[in-house]
């Protein structure tokens, strides 16, 4: 028997339990090393020195200790951190904002009392099969809605996502119809039903969805490149590439003659350790802020790919 009960009533597994629990924690434990691994290398990089990082390659453990690469990130700190405030107000605001809009959305083509909901779904739908390109697109923002250069350019093109949508749905899909009629049975309006009883319910979708919006805001630097000219209104991503820019264009400069290099060679510019010292910056709060949602996301992802 691979388990049996004790008179206390506690299960006691057998050898094959044991054994398939030891190999399926190893496993899990290797590829956790192996996706830790070039996460290492990138913090050991970040404080390795450029020349060090050119002659012998990445390592786990830092090459000839350096700081340039974060001296060079913080050189201007206000700037920095005006960046950062950017990017995590757009997230905050543009998660909120967005798990409001698609929970609603969803809730509303689940319920089959509405009759228009299939022809709704179709367009949704439609979206994903078919886009009007970027001139289009571009074009709206500009020239439509005259967004260029503002806030708005950059929280409402993620806000709304059919993916996402599509999991808001198939989780709502999964809650008994019967409690709905409870809700209005006792009185409860739509709105309500939907904040008192349905949003209680859908914690893991909300997590997951909520993980995914957060995610495209905190790393866009595209709509940032197109549409926002002001310095001070770049989100961190978009700051951050272009300081590697510049990095890159002042080495060119040196290597064409067109900058003497007699006050800074161009190896010593940090450009790679700049990389790995950008990459820490950038994913410290996102990967603070998994751990929370964790529980919530496999449940999440899981009720969304095998419900229709």
């Amino acid at each position: 028997m691979a388990a049996n009960t004790n008179h206390l009533g506690r299960v006691k597994h057998g050898k094959d339990v044991l054994a398939l629990n030891i190999i399926a924690y190893t496993f899990c434990g290797l590829m956790a090393l192996i996706c830790l691994v070039p996460f290492l290398m990138i913090l050991a990089g970040s404080f390795s020195s450029e020349s060090a990082i050119l002659k012998n390659g990445f390592s786990l453990l830092p090459q000839d200790f350096s700081l340039e690469a974060y001296k060079t990130v913080f050189k201007e700190p206000i700037v920095v951190f005006r960046a950062y405030a950017t990017t995590i107000c757009l997230t905050i605001a543009g998660t909120f904002l967005g798990l409001a809009l698609q929970t609603m959305t969803a809730y509303v083509l689940a319920r089959k009392e509405f009759e228009w909901r299939n022809v709704f779904s179709f367009f949704f739908y439609f979206t994903t099969l078919f886009s009007g390109g970027l001139v289009p697109y571009y074009l709206l923002i500009r020239q439509t809605l005259h967004l260029a250069d503002s806030y708005l350019a950059l929280l409402l093109p993620l806000l709304f996502s059919v993916y996402n949508l599509l999991i808001m749905k198939s989780y709502i899909l999964g809650i008994p119809e019967s409690l709905i009629d409870a809700a209005k049975i006792d009185g409860c309006g739509e709105f309500r039903t939907l904040v008192q009883v349905v949003l209680p319910l859908i914690k893991p979708a909300l997590a997951t969805v909520g993980l995914f919006i957060a995610l495209a805001y905190w790393n866009d630097w595209y709509n940032a490149m197109l549409y926002i000219k002001t310095e001070a209104k770049y989100p961190l991503q978009y700051f951050l590439y272009q300081k590697i820019n510049d990095i890159e264009g002042y080495k060119k400069l040196i290597a064409n003659g067109t900058v003497s290099g007699a006050v800074v060679s161009s190896v010593s510019l940090p450009t790679q350790t700049l990389k790995m010292a950008l990459t820490i910056v950038v994913t410290g709060p996102i990967v603070l802020a998994y751990p929370f949602v964790q529980k919530y996301f496999v449940q999440g992802i899981t009720i969304g790919a095998v419900k229709g």
